[in-house]
């Protein structure tokens, strides 16, 4: 079972699938298809962070691609009174460390069953040959466009004009570049032809990335962080992740298993415990070797409890910030599983939409702009842009496992909504027993810094009024994230018996099995 959000990567990890590859296998395949037919997501110059389920070892593992700060980095720059701080914040200066590639040699290393070359064929034919882009590809690149160099409007417009829905996008330089990870190996990227050109671009950019970061970067393996939920253990990233709160808001709810799925007490009672676990983030995020979060104390019984006891199920909380904080939304997650029980859980990004907008000159490469995301003020906090240090990543990759087996894998993009898009997935699956499809398709809601409650359309207008009456900023959205998950099906000898996915339909994304 493979759900993405492109259908060519969807079918990009079934044929890695069929020729006898793993779950990490295909993980590759639609990580590397993503670059191409989603290029404005992910890709070789991105970050991200997965969650792994290794069927043979029956244990949980989390990859962290999140990489570090690039040692070169002043901060300072990016905060006033520098003239111009906002734009370096979007820009070359926000560019760091993209650990993607590491982390996919990673699983394909340790996890994989075909050879390293073998991964990137789907990549390598949809970028030569080209696709016919969507109508949403299209207005992201119009949108984008502006800011594009001459070197990148001549793959992704004509005569000076942005490429269009239905015209077909061809990246040739991105399939050399393919081309050469797959018989080279990481080397060409980290420490040879395309690390040097990507060290020249950011020389000419003014960046502050170098030949020397790419040298030292490496994909991390960590322990997961867990909760227990109604019997249920509920798996997602641990620090250097900042994917906690998601487990936080779980650990709340716990408190509030009485009130019927969407209704005013419901979503009330969701908003405020959001609000108190989007603080501890702000408050309590932090590298684990050097300030690690007291997880110990924040997802302890007696402390959600208490916590949620203070809630005023009738009045909204003024949220108060320790500190503030942005992300991305574009962003893309996809899960896969295998005949053997492995499950791949993936989030992977280049930050803003294509990143810095900077791609490397004959590469085809587009470079993350992931130091947007740290937080400047006050300066030295833990997740200010520190040179060396690793970047804080908020992706929230999740596992759900029942008596010991897998039972589900569902994530998100969203930016700041990830860790409350879901938590919501979660208890729409495990207390509302929903079905995948239903749980990520049932509609959501979102705090948004400092006030606002989000509220997608299909929440009724009784409610939506019923929030405001209680002090809520309610305002409607179209949509919340483009979540992909799958659930596993065992016989009554406990074996696998087959996988239920699903696609969010806010996106355009497919689930697919065989």
């Amino acid at each position: 079972m493979v759900s993405s959000a492109h259908p060519l990567a969807t079918e990009a990890g079934l044929e890695i699938l069929s020729r006898g590859g793993n779950a990490f296998d295909a993980a590759v395949a639609i990580a590397s298809t993503l670059n191409v037919v989603e290029p404005m997501m992910s890709g070789m110059g991105g970050y991200g962070t997965i969650m792994i389920y290794d069927a043979e070892k029956k244990e949980l593992r989390y990859l962290d691609s999140s990489g570090k700060i690039p040692i070169n980095t002043n901060a300072d720059l990016m905060r006033a009174p520098t003239p111009n701080y906002l734009e370096n914040r979007r820009g070359a200066k926000a560019v760091s460390t993209p650990g993607n590639v590491n982390a996919w040699f990673a699983m394909s290393e340790e996890y994989g069953r075909l050879e390293w070359n073998e991964l990137f064929t789907p990549a390598i034919n949809l970028a030569e040959k080209g696709f016919d882009i969507s109508g949403r590809l299209a207005f992201f690149i119009e949108r984008a466009f502006p800011d594009f160099s001459d070197y990148t409007k001549s793959f992704y417009g004509a005569n000076g004009v942005p490429l269009d829905t239905g015209e077909m996008l061809i990246q040739s330089d991105l399939a050399t570049s393919f081309k050469k990870l797959a018989t080279e190996g990481i080397e060409v990227f980290y420490r040879g032809e395309i690390g040097e050109a990507i060290h020249d671009q950011m020389g000419v950019e003014e960046g502050f990335l170098s030949f020397e970061d790419l040298k030292n970067d490496q994909a991390e393996w960590w322990k997961p962080v867990s909760i227990d939920y109604n019997g249920f253990q509920v798996y997602t990233a641990s620090p250097p992740a900042t994917a906690f709160p998601s487990l936080i808001r779980l650990g709340m709810m716990k408190n509030f298993q009485g009130f019927e799925h969407n209704s005013v007490d419901y979503l009330h009672a969701f908003a405020e415990v959001t609000k108190h676990a989007f603080w501890s983030r702000l408050k309590y995020a932090g590298d684990p070797e050097i300030k690690p979060p007291p997880l110990e104390v924040l997802l302890s019984d007696a402390h959600l409890k208490q916590n949620a006891q203070v809630i005023n199920m009738d009045q909204s909380s003024t949220f108060v910030p320790p500190g503030n904080e942005v992300e991305s939304k574009n962003t893309t997650h996809f899960v896969v599983a295998d005949q053997w029980g492995n499950i791949v859980s993936a989030t992977q990004t280049l930050g803003n939409l294509f990143g810095s907008r900077i791609m490397v000159e004959g590469t085809g490469i587009w470079l993350n702009n992931s130091l947007a995301y740290c937080t400047y003020e006050p300066k030295g906090n833990p997740m200010d842009a520190i040179p060396g240090q690793r970047k804080l990543s908020g992706d929230c990759p999740t596992i759900i496992m029942k008596e010991g087996k897998p039972w589900a894998a569902l994530g998100t993009p969203g930016g700041h909504t990830i860790g409350q898009n879901v938590p919501q997935i979660v208890l729409n699956l495990i207390q509302h027993e929903m079905s995948i499809e239903e749980a990520i398709a049932s509609p959501k809601i979102t705090f948004i810094e400092p006030d606002v409650i989000a509220v997608e359309h299909g929440i009724s207008e009784e409610v939506f009024n019923s929030l405001r009456g209680r002090g809520h900023n309610v305002r409607r959205t179209n949509a919340i994230g483009n979540a992909h998950g799958l659930k596993i099906l065992y016989d009554s000898e406990g074996r696998i018996l087959s996988y239920e996915g699903s696609a969010d339909p806010r996106g355009e994304g497919l689930a697919k099995g065989n």
